[in-house]
C-alpha cells in the first residue's frame, strides 16, 4: 500500500464544517476559474485572428507578384499569364493556390448618386471559397465562353449607399483615354466589416478588365498565391521569390497590411499577460490552501513524526493532497471552458458592434494544442509551487506539535 497516497486521500475526505474543507472547495474553484478564463481567452483571440485573417485574405492574398515598376495606383502594369512562377506553381510545397487577377478603378453612377470604387477582375480560378463566409445576398459571377461577364459583386455600404439591390444594373465608368463606361449587373453582396475593403472593393469578370485595358487573354495584373501553412509564409515566400524573374517583385500580406497585422500582434501580447495572471493567481491560491491544510493538521505532523515518518514521506503526502485538488480544478475548468465556448460557437450568444470589432458576435476558435498545453503549464507550474508549502514540515518540531494538541 502506498502509505503517504493512502493519508493524502484520507484528508482529502474532511468534515464539511472543518475549514480545510471550505479552503479546498475555494482552491478547486480558483483553479477552474483559472482553466475556464484560459480556454475562454484562447478562444475568443483564436477565433478573433482567424476571422480577421479569413476577411484580409478575401481581397488580399498571402503572396502577391507584381510586375516591377514606379506605378503606385490601383492599376498594375500587365503580366504574362504563362510563366514560371505561375505555371510552376506545384514544385513549391508550401503554396496550396494560385490565382490571376486585375486590379482597374472607376466611378460607379445610378441617377442620384456617385461612388468611386476598384474593381477587381477575377477569373475561373478564382478561390470562391474565401467568399461564401462574407456573401451576404446572391451568388458569384458565372463566366461565359464567348465573352466577359457583366457581372458584380459589390459590398453591403457600396449598395446602401448607391441604394442599389440584388440583380440591379448600375453603369461603372473607368477613366481612361478614351474614357469608357459599362452597364454591370449586381449579382451578389459581400460583407466583411473591414472598411478599407468594403468601401472601394468590387468583384467583376478578369476578362472586362482586359478588354478596358486593351489586353489580350494572355495578360493578368498580378498574381496571387496562398500558403497552406500561414506560419510558413516567410520561407515559401523565399522560395517562391528565388524563381521570379527580375522584371517581377513580391509582396507579403503582412507588409501589405502592416497596421493591421501589428495589431493583432498586440493582442497577443495582451493575451499572453492575461494568462500570467492566471497563473500566478491560481498557484498563489492554491499553495495557500495547501498551508492551511497543514496548518490545521499540525498535531497529525507532530504525531508522524513521533511514530518515525520521514519529513520526505510527510511531504508527499501533502503533495498528493494539492495534486488532487489541481486535477479536480483541470477537470471542472475545462468542463466550464469549453462549455462557454461550445455555447457561443453554436448559438452566438454575445453580440459585437461590426463597426468597431469588424465581427457581429464573439467568434470562437477551439484550438486543441493550446489547451493542452495550457493544462499541462498549469499542471506543471502548480507542481513545482507545491514543494514550497512542504518545506514548512521540516521545520514543525513534534514536542511543540504534541503540545499544541493539548
Amino acid at each position: 500500500m502506498n502509505f503517504p497516497f493512502f493519508v493524502a486521500r484520507r484528508i482529502r475526505e474532511p468534515q464539511q464544517t472543518t475549514f480545510s474543507a471550505t479552503v479546498s472547495r475555494v482552491g478547486i474553484v480558483t483553479i477552474a476559474l483559472g482553466v475556464a478564463v484560459g480556454i475562454v481567452a484562447l478562444s475568443v483571440l483564436f477565433g478573433f485572428k482567424d476571422t480577421i485573417y479569413q476577411k484580409v485574405f478575401l481581397f488580399g492574398s498571402h503572396l502577391q507578384v507584381n510586375k516591377l515598376s514606379l506605378n503606385q495606383s490601383f492599376e498594375s502594369a500587365p503580366l504574362p499569364l504563362h510563366t514560371k512562377p505561375y505555371d510552376q506553381w506545384q514544385q513549391i510545397k508550401g503554396i496550396r493556390h494560385r490565382q490571376a487577377v486585375a486590379h482597374k478603378a472607376g466611378i460607379l453612377k445610378t441617377p442620384d448618386e456617385l461612388q468611386g470604387a476598384v474593381i477587381k477582375g477575377v477569373g475561373r480560378d478564382y478561390d470562391w471559397k474565401l467568399l461564401a463566409e462574407n456573401l451576404v445576398e446572391g451568388r458569384v459571377i458565372q463566366y461565359s465562353d464567348t465573352a466577359y461577364a457583366n457581372e458584380i459583386i459589390v459590398s453591403r455600404i457600396i449598395s446602401q449607399k448607391l441604394n442599389l439591390k440584388l440583380n440591379d444594373e448600375v453603369l461603372m465608368y473607368f477613366v481612361q483615354n478614351p474614357p469608357r463606361v459599362r452597364k454591370l449587373k449586381i449579382v451578389g453582396v459581400y460583407e466583411t466589416n473591414l472598411e478599407e475593403f468594403d468601401n472601394q472593393l468590387v468583384l467583376g469578370d478578369i476578362g472586362l478588365v482586359q478588354r478596358l485595358n486593351g489586353w489580350g487573354p494572355d495578360s493578368v495584373g498580378s498574381y496571387e498565391y496562398f500558403v497552406k501553412d500561414f506560419a510558413q509564409l516567410e520561407p515559401t515566400a523565399k522560395e517562391l521569390y528565388a524563381q521570379l524573374p527580375s522584371y517581377m517583385r513580391l509582396e507579403r500580406v503582412t507588409d501589405k497590411y502592416r497596421p493591421l497585422f501589428e495589431w493583432l500582434q498586440l493582442l497577443d501580447q495582451n493575451t499572453m499577460v492575461l494568462l500570467a495572471l492566471v497563473f500566478f493567481v491560481t498557484c498563489f491560491n492554491i499553495a495557500s490552501v495547501l498551508l492551511v491544510m497543514m496548518m490545521e493538521r499540525t498535531p497529525m505532523l507532530g504525531l508522524l513524526k513521533t511514530l518515525g515518518s520521514p519529513d520526505s514521506q510527510i511531504r508527499r503526502i501533502f503533495f498528493y493532497v494539492g495534486l488532487q485538488l489541481t486535477l479536480k480544478g483541470l477537470i471542472i475548468g475545462n468542463v466550464v471552458g469549453l462549455g462557454l465556448c461550445w455555447l457561443q460557437s453554436k448559438f452566438q450568444i454575445i453580440p459585437l458592434d461590426p463597426v468597431n470589432y469588424f465581427m457581429s458576435t464573439v467568434p470562437i476558435v477551439f484550438d486543441w494544442p493550446s489547451y493542452l498545453f495550457l493544462n499541462i503549464g498549469i499542471l506543471s507550474v502548480i507542481t513545482l509551487i507545491l514543494l514550497i508549502p512542504t518545506l514548512i514540515i521540516s521545520r514543525i518540531r513534534p514536542a511543540q506539535s504534541l503540545v499544541f494538541k493539548k
